[in-house]
């Protein structure tokens, strides 16, 4: 994971720190192993947050704990533990950033298309892009309601803004999420990134202005609603039912003027009622019967489909749906064709033919 750094692999940092976590000169076993428990799953969002995807946040985190315990001995504590943890995540994803061609390939044609006034970013064209189980957003805000908290707000949080920070260069993208979403200093991102003061702030400003294009309005614009209300609870039970009663046009009644429709990975993308009416009036019961589970990903609520083939007995993990609303009608509908995340979300593996109510 790039080239590392021997030693204190998280390097220097200033002497405040985020969450005021008491320094030690070399953590041992035991502290290592409290270290794992108190910041696992904020390392884990964190490591989500950068690249956009849950399955490469399992993979850096295993990787940032490896480096780390590897690196234990050379701790000297000059920064915070947590400050250390971070860095290291910090250079792991952005390995994978730099790496990656697509991601390059995005942020190029992105920043054009937004320099132009293009379509927003769309989870059909970000094949790494995944949701993320609000069950396990919700193990951060219960247990740590300081700093970390602010990391699963849910502007933040939302997969339109993940979607739109895919399009900045990978050291903006990491000074705007330690700037603006975590809030650490200026001076100590600039310590974390081996840069200086003045580059952190240009940086910053860049990446603010990229979101601008996006989002004239600022966060309001991409920030989902508070808890689901009574009317968004009725309209995902409208949603499930059209699905599991194969009836399309209830489905559409449900669609704002404005709808996008997009399936990830790279399936396609539908933007106005007519044309993604059509596009669920040709697909919704081609491919079978349907169960829907409700679920909250993103702090946005969202549909879990199971699908049973003809001939099949049980109906098998398909599709993830996240949803968004106002006004009683759906306004975005961002689906995800990846059964592997099923786990993820604490969902069955089958679902039997019968329903029990």
């Amino acid at each position: 994971m790039g080239a590392g750094r021997r030693g204190e692999d998280a390097g220097r940092a200033t002497p405040a720190d985020p969450d005021g976590a008491r320094r030690e000169p070399r953590p041992g076993v035991g502290d290592f192993d409290d270290l794992v428990r108190r910041y696992r799953r904020e390392l884990h969002v964190y490591c989500y947050r950068i690249p956009g995807s849950f399955d490469e946040a399992e993979d850096h985190v295993q990787e940032v704990l490896l480096r780390a315990w590897r690196s234990r001995e050379g701790f000297q504590g000059q920064s915070s533990p947590r400050t250390w943890l971070h860095r290291v995540a910090t250079n792991a994803c952005l390995d994978t950033l730099r790496r990656d061609a697509r991601r390059a390939g995005l942020a190029r044609s992105g920043a054009a298309s937004s320099a132009a006034g293009g379509p927003r970013p769309s989870v059909a064209a970000m094949p790494w892009l995944q949701p993320y189980p609000d069950s396990l957003l919700d193990e951060i805000a219960a247990d740590q309601p300081g700093p970390e908290a602010a990391a699963v707000s849910r502007e933040t949080i939302s997969l339109a803004f993940l979607a739109a920070i895919q399009l900045l260069p990978p050291r903006q993208r990491a000074v705007l999420i330690l700037r603006d979403v975590v809030s650490w200093p200026a001076a100590e991102v600039a310590e974390l990134l081996d840069t200086s003061v003045p580059a952190v702030n240009s940086a910053l400003q860049r990446a603010r202005a990229t979101l601008r294009d996006q989002w004239p309005h600022g966060r309001l614009d991409w920030a989902p609603a508070a808890e689901p209300d009574p009317g968004q609870r009725r309209l995902l039970q409208r949603y499930i039912a059209a699905h599991e009663q194969a009836d399309p046009e209830a489905l559409v009644a449900l669609l704002r003027q404005d709808i996008r429709l997009a399936i990830s990975p790279q399936v396609g993308e539908w933007n106005g009622r007519r044309e993604v009416g059509d596009a669920l009036r040709d697909g919704m019961t081609s491919l079978g019967q349907w169960r829907i589970l409700p679920i909250m990903a993103n702090r946005q609520p969202g549909a879990a489909g199971y699908l049973r083939r003809p001939g099949e007995a049980a109906f098998s993990p398909f599709v993830l749906a996240v949803l968004g609303s106002e006004g009683g009608q759906l306004t975005d509908i961002a689906a995800f064709e990846q059964p592997s995340m099923f786990a993820a979300f604490g969902l069955p593996a089958r679902l039997g033919s019968v329903r029990h109510s």
